[in-house]
């Protein structure tokens, strides 16, 4: 699997976290987790760590967001966008194997493929202030 569907696949569990009660999620990601067929074990077991390090922090990510934001606190932001956020926010912050215009690119292909027209740009926006 390439590091881009890896990504994908975490993003897709990460927005889940909106709407699923998270004492759910554990079951949420193991249905997730049989549906992908083409992922090995060990793979499969890498995204749930990687899925997990990114909920841990999910308050000080969105406190980063918060303070970095004028006009779009997290509680306001489109799902799809926030949840695409937490994940770049999470490899420029503490995922060293991530270069930070890595997961700054990543971030922006993402939103192109599951955000509305206006969010790659957003996205992009919002990390170029995390890097100063």
């Amino acid at each position: 699997m390439v590091r881009r569907e890896f990504r994908e696949h975490v993003f897709k569990m990460l927005f889940q976290i909106e709407f699923v009660d998270r004492r759910d999620m554990p079951e949420h990601i193991s249905l997730y987790l049989d549906y992908l067929g083409s992922a090995g074990d060990t793979e499969k077991e890498q995204i749930k760590i990687k899925l997990q390090a990114v909920i841990d922090k999910v308050n000080e990510i969105d406190g980063i967001l918060n303070e970095k934001t004028t006009g779009w606190k997290t509680t306001r932001m489109n799902k799809v966008d926030l949840s695409i956020l937490r994940l770049a926010v999470y490899e420029m912050k503490w995922d060293e194997d991530i270069p930070t215009g890595v997961a700054i690119n990543e971030a922006v292909e993402l939103a192109k493929h599951f955000s509305g027209g206006e969010g790659p740009s957003f996205i992009n926006g919002v990390l170029a202030k995390l890097v100063d």
